[in-house]
């Protein structure tokens, strides 16, 4: 890969995807405040989607943190407290492709539902499609990398991918770290990148809509009908309101 084209893969288009990843959610939630939703399709079918979508949502949970872990924390850190890079490859291979297996098995099921029932896939947008493309190859390069390039192959991404993302936020990015790295990698985060520029004009906003209000909101109250029935009156009576 030549140095121009590492440097529009690497640096120009992450920070173009950022730009439109934090700019298109002001305007989202500003312009489109009642499309700030999940468009949830439940009223079409709920039995599948029972299964999918806590499949799907517990498992991109344990995804994001375990990529949390794995590219903000240095290597050094982890070794510093007593975590050995084999001990800390076991838990990342392990209950990362645990967590990998809810999020393809929940993602799949979640899209069959879909293409399958009518009255949910008349509801899908062409937004919709996109979005489970881009999650589709995101996660299933991802799968691909950790077993075939980082758990047969020993490539560490520790030492190349994870440094070059803290690099990013300091804005020195090392492209060599990514142009280096196994295409499986690289194709990975590149459409993971290409996600989060989608990210505000999708349905995927929701993950910003945390109801912390529910937990503190007042109950709501039940009265029986007698508990406040009126005295009757005829219905020639004048009622003053």
């Amino acid at each position: 890969m030549n140095d121009t084209l590492g440097l529009i893969m690497w640096v120009i288009i992450p920070y173009m995807a950022l730009v439109s990843f934090i700019l298109g959610h002001v305007w989202r939630y500003r312009y489109d405040g009642f499309g700030w939703t999940t468009r949830s399709s439940q009223m079409y079918e709920s039995k599948l989607l029972r299964i999918g979508s806590p499949l799907f949502h517990y498992g991109i949970i344990f995804v994001f943190l375990g990529h949390v872990v794995g590219l903000a924390i240095p290597k050094s850190w982890t070794a510093a407290v007593g975590i050995s890079n084999e001990v800390y490859h076991f838990m990342a291979v392990t209950i990362g492709l645990g967590a990998a297996a809810a999020t393809v098995g929940g993602l799949a099921l979640l899209i069959y539902r879909r293409r399958t029932n009518n009255r949910v896939f008349g509801a899908t947008t062409k937004m919709d499609k996109l979005m489970y493309l881009m999650l589709a190859i995101t996660i299933l390069a991802g799968v691909y990398s950790t077993i075939f390039e980082s758990l047969i192959g020993h490539y560490d991404y520790r030492e190349g991918i994870s440094v070059w993302f803290r690099q990013f936020w300091i804005f020195q990015p090392d492209v060599g770290l990514m142009t280096s790295a196994p295409v499986g990698f690289q194709v990975h985060v590149m459409s993971a990148i290409l996600l989060f520029a989608l990210w505000p004009f999708t349905r995927l906003v929701h993950v910003f809509t945390v109801p912390l209000g529910y937990l503190t909101r007042p109950y709501i109250v039940y009265r029986s009908k007698d508990a406040v029935r009126q005295p009757e009156r005829r219905g020639w009576e004048k009622v003053d309101f």
